[in-house]
C-alpha cells in the first residue's frame, strides 16, 4: 500500500503540476502548449523526487 499511495503522490503532484504551468505561466507573459505543460511539469516532478529521497537519506542517517 506505501508503493500505490507513493505511486499515486507523484500522479497527482504531476497532473497538479502541469495544470498550474498552463494556468500560471501565462499570465507572467510565457506561452505554454499543452506538450510544454507536460515537459515542465515532468521535470519539476524528477526534481521533487531527487530532493525528497535527499531529504529522507538525510533524515534516515541522523541519530535517533
Amino acid at each position: 500500500m506505501s508503493a500505490l499511495e507513493a505511486f499515486c503522490n507523484i500522479l497527482v503532484g504531476y497532473l497538479v503540476a502541469v495544470a498550474a504551468n498552463l494556468v500560471v505561466l501565462p499570465l507572467f507573459g510565457y506561452a505554454v502548449s499543452l506538450l510544454d505543460g507536460f515537459a515542465i511539469g515532468l521535470i519539476f516532478t524528477l526534481i521533487s523526487l531527487v530532493r525528497s529521497y535527499l531529504l529522507r537519506r538525510l533524515f534516515n542517517s541522523l541519530p535517533s
